[in-house]
């Protein structure tokens, strides 16, 4: 029989510790408390955590099949990212030693198979194929044990896994929804339910019939800094900066104590993810000081508790989002990709996001050579992902693309070419809003279709910038520029009157020292006049 090392965890855990409540009875002996906290801290994607907790769980019960499946499920984070090499192979090893110590009961033996189909031929199937197969078996152990609740709520996790990136209807996030809403009033303090929930409506046209389960997830789970964050993915759509701030510095607060206990020295993943959605809030509300200490912090992480994908992301989105947002483009253009040591080549679309700030930093300063430069990078990274594609649910190819192709229309711009400028800014946006955002970013460093209307203004085309600023707000409600652009737009229109709406909503959402120049312009326009 294949076994495991199992590492030596304090036994005893905080009775007091918040992370909902679930029932997942088990043919384990005595070990109830500790496989349902594991499988609790599981469905808030506490994944290190939760593998701590079902390591325990064996060394109560080392015949405990159901605790190997635990740590398989641990391995396989089907929204987050695929598992890298080392991260497969401690799946398959534990899917193996769960399915060798045969389970007593034909459910366990049902989650153990389903599971185990996604770690099978690992090593000749794509992600793709084999997370489907996970979907269809778990779902087949739904459909036979109705009565079996966290069979439901794995299997709509399930489907937001698996849904094709460019289904418009949302049909698999509908279907996961269903599931879910179903289940919530029989378990309302589930956590997996309101966060799969938050889940299955992180778009824009879907994003407001989540805030009931937003609201309810850091309630349900305050005690894992996932939960925590998570709230602000539907704050963040819906333009809800102060929520969201809120959301991010209790997960990032929670990500700094957890990290201390586990991994000193070290910077959490959680708290790197929280902060890159705090610097784009603060940005949004004027900010800067508050933006800049967020800045300052992730540029001190040099070493990871988890040296994951969010990390690298946030370590490149935070300088750029600081540079691009304020419109500082000599900044922008002065960026290089961050110096940590991650393994950048696992996930090279962070790496993406420097160029691209590099770019359009350096066209809309003048220093057309570093553009050039910095957009031969970008096309290196999209053939880089166009011959050996990331898998899984999203389409980061399409994602490096939209960023070159608005990167390129502002080069073409400053060259004087205009006509083939707007073209390309015109093609970036509907690739962009095509593609959509990964759950991992709160938002790309700067929309594609605001920089578009960055471009429509400048040339001179007030109507269609207002038509295509209003467009994008509507896709990411109450983006300070969005509303700053939008507002000179419509003056330059003579449409006065929603000028001076768009100029108060930008006021009343921003910070009242905030040092921001439009700030001082806006509220010359919604001046009474003497």
């Amino acid at each position: 029989m294949l076994t495991l090392p199992i590492h030596a965890h304090e036994h005893v855990f905080d009775e007091s510790e918040a992370l909902g409540t679930i029932d997942f009875p088990t043919s384990c002996r005595d070990v109830d408390a500790e496989f349902t906290r594991a499988t609790a801290l599981l469905h808030s994607f506490g994944y290190e955590e939760a593998r701590r907790a079902y390591e325990v769980v064996l060394t109560k019960d080392p015949a405990c099949a159901m605790a190997y499946w635990g740590i398989a499920m641990t391995w396989y984070h089907p929204i987050w990212a695929p598992p890298n090499p080392r991260e497969l192979a401690a799946g398959v090893a534990a899917a193996k030693t769960a399915a060798a110590l045969a389970a007593s009961t034909e459910r366990e033996r049902g989650y153990i198979a389903a599971i185990g189909l996604f770690y099978r031929h690992s090593d000749r199937l794509d992600h793709g194929v084999r997370a489907q197969a996970y979907s269809d078996a778990i779902g087949q152990l739904a459909k036979q044990l109705p009565a079996d609740h966290e069979a439901q709520i794995f299997y709509a996790l399930s489907l937001l896994g698996t849904a094709p990136p460019d289904d418009a209807s949302f049909a698999n996030q509908k279907k996961a929804a269903a599931i879910l809403n179903g289940l919530l009033p029989l378990e309302p303090q589930h956590p997996g339910i309101a966060h799969y929930m938050i889940h299955s409506f992180d778009y824009p046209e879907l994003a407001s019939d989540a805030l009931p389960a937003a609201r309810a997830y850091s309630r349900i789970a305050p005690d894992s800094p996932h939960a925590l964050h998570m709230p602000s993915h539907i704050f963040i759509r819906l333009g809800l900066w102060p929520d969201a701030i809120a959301s991010n510095l209790a997960s990032a607060e929670a990500g700094r104590q957890l990290v201390a206990q586990r991994h000193p020295g070290a910077a959490s993943m959680d708290t790197l993810h929280a902060l890159d959605y705090l610097a784009y809030a603060y940005l949004q509300t004027g900010d800067e000081a508050a933006a800049r200490r967020v800045l300052a912090e992730a540029s001190d992480a040099k070493t990871f508790d988890d040296p994951s994908f969010a990390a690298g992301y946030a370590l490149a989105a935070i300088p750029a989002r600081f540079a691009l947002e304020r419109r500082d483009w000599r900044a922008a253009a002065q960026l290089e990709p961050p110096s940590a040591a991650l393994d950048w080549a696992n996930f090279p679309y962070a790496t993406a996001i420097t160029y691209f700030a590099q770019a359009i930093g350096a066209a809309r300063s003048g220093e057309i050579d570093r553009a050039r430069s910095a957009l031969r990078q970008l096309a290196t990274i999209h053939s880089q992902l166009q011959n050996a594609p990331i898998p899984g649910p999203y389409d980061w190819t399409r994602q490096v693309e939209s960023a070159r192709q608005a990167a390129a229309a502002w080069l073409a711009y400053a060259e004087g070419r205009k006509d083939d400028a707007l073209g390309m800014a015109r093609a970036a946006a509907q690739l962009e809003r095509e593609t959509g955002k990964h759950p991992v970013t709160p938002g790309p460093p700067l929309p594609a279709r605001e920089l578009l209307a960055d471009m429509l203004l400048e040339l001179e085309q007030p109507t269609e910038a207002l038509a295509t600023y209003e467009a994008s707000l509507l896709e990411a409600p109450n983006r300070f520029n969005g509303l700053y652009g939008a507002a000179r737009a419509a003056e330059r229109s003579k449409k006065m009157e929603r000028a001076q709406v768009l100029y108060s909503m930008l006021i009343a959402q921003c910070v009242a020292d905030s040092p921001r120049p439009e700030l001082a312009e806006a509220r010359k326009h919604t001046r009474a006049p003497e």
